[in-house]
């Protein structure tokens, strides 16, 4: 009975075509992706934010893709920049003072699927996170920008792979 169960899920998997991997991503019939340096164009300028923000995007569509990461020129290609990484006051407390301060992250991207183009996009992409304001931004910044970072790699898989 195993044997059939295994001989069917073989089966199964052999005759899907198009391009689907395993953890939902629709990469069709390329091959390869590409993701350029993303840039930083914020106000507030976190001086490895850019690179790391790069790094992740590349991680994440390596991981969950059957694709191959070329420097430039893939059938697949990712690029854009940070336009905003800022810190504001966000909740009100008692006396006029501040509960929680937010840090923000946005990030534009240009996809562009040289095998489909109606696949491709220009668009923002935005993630936060709380912190209270008596906390200094340094003692939490790099555990936030972590995971805004892994946050926005998933939404641009996401948005590109998934068509959510």
């Amino acid at each position: 009975m195993r044997n059939l169960l295994v001989a069917l899920v073989v089966l199964l998997a052999a005759s899907c075509k198009g391009g689907y991997s395993f953890t939902g991503g629709d990469v069709g019939n390329a091959k390869t992706l590409s993701v350029t340096a993303f840039g930083n164009t914020s106000d507030l300028v976190n001086p490895m934010l850019a690179q790391r923000f790069t790094t992740e995007l590349q991680s994440v569509m390596v991981r969950q893709t059957p694709l191959s990461l070329v420097g430039r020129e893939g059938d697949l290609q990712f690029g854009g920049a940070i336009v905003e990484y800022s810190v504001r006051s966000e909740a009100p407390a008692a006396n006029d003072q501040v509960a929680q301060s937010r840090l923000s992250m946005s990030v534009e991207v240009e996809f562009v699927n040289t095998l489909d183009d109606k696949k491709s996009f220009t668009q923002r992409f935005s993630a936060f996170r709380n912190f209270p304001a008596t906390t200094d931004l340094r003692s939490v910044e790099d555990a936030l920008v972590e995971e805004m970072v892994s946050e926005l790699s998933d939404k641009i898989f996401n948005r590109a792979l998934v068509q959510w």
